[in-house]
């Protein structure tokens, strides 16, 4: 049995320090993931590499208890984190931006509204994912860990026990609702 497998075994019985040496164990591909996302996004977020990958060993540390199968499982877990941790950070900023409890006092610059819509379209898309997830959850996972995680077909197949034919069936069908979605 492979040093990921003992690992996720015990992370399933809850025991915490398998969730560190998993995160020790993966650690290069998940700051691959998380340089993907953040890539993705541009760099609007402010956030780095690092900081996205530490805060989600911090999300996973508090979790009560995850299902994780195998290593694509957890890379999935993962991926889904990372966006919680991107869009939680843009609603931050956002809110901070605003003044958060203090007064509000409008301002007319070019600037700031393209910095809006930056972080508005990170919460769009997050939005639009909520939605699709009524519809299909298992349209969210395909999304969630080709576009956030950067998980190659064979992975994402493996992960949701379909075949590649069915991930790539589910990715189109994820981008024509997604488009539809967002264009309302």
């Amino acid at each position: 049995m492979g040093d990921v497998t003992v690992l996720l075994d015990r992370a399933r019985a809850n025991d915490r320090s398998a969730i560190d040496a998993l995160f020790e164990l993966l650690y290069d591909d998940l700051r691959r993931i998380a340089h993907s996302r953040l890539a993705a996004s541009g760099h609007q977020t402010f956030l780095n590499t690092g900081a996205l990958v530490h805060e989600a060993y911090l999300r996973f540390q508090q979790a009560d208890r995850i299902e994780l199968n195998d290593r694509e499982h957890f890379l999935a877990y993962a991926a889904s984190t990372l966006r919680s941790v991107v869009v939680d950070f843009v609603r931050k900023r956002n809110a901070d931006r605003r003044g958060g409890n203090m007064v509000q006092i409008t301002l007319d610059t070019n600037v700031a509204d393209q910095l809006v819509a930056s972080d508005d379209e990170i919460l769009q898309v997050h939005e639009a994912l909520d939605e699709l997830a009524l519809v299909d959850p298992r349209l969210v996972r395909v999304v969630e860990m080709r576009y956030f995680a950067g998980l190659t077909e064979d992975e994402i197949a493996a992960a949701l026990d379909v075949n590649e034919r069915t991930v790539r069936r589910d990715w189109e069908k994820a981008r024509v609702l997604l488009a539809a979605i967002l264009k309302r």
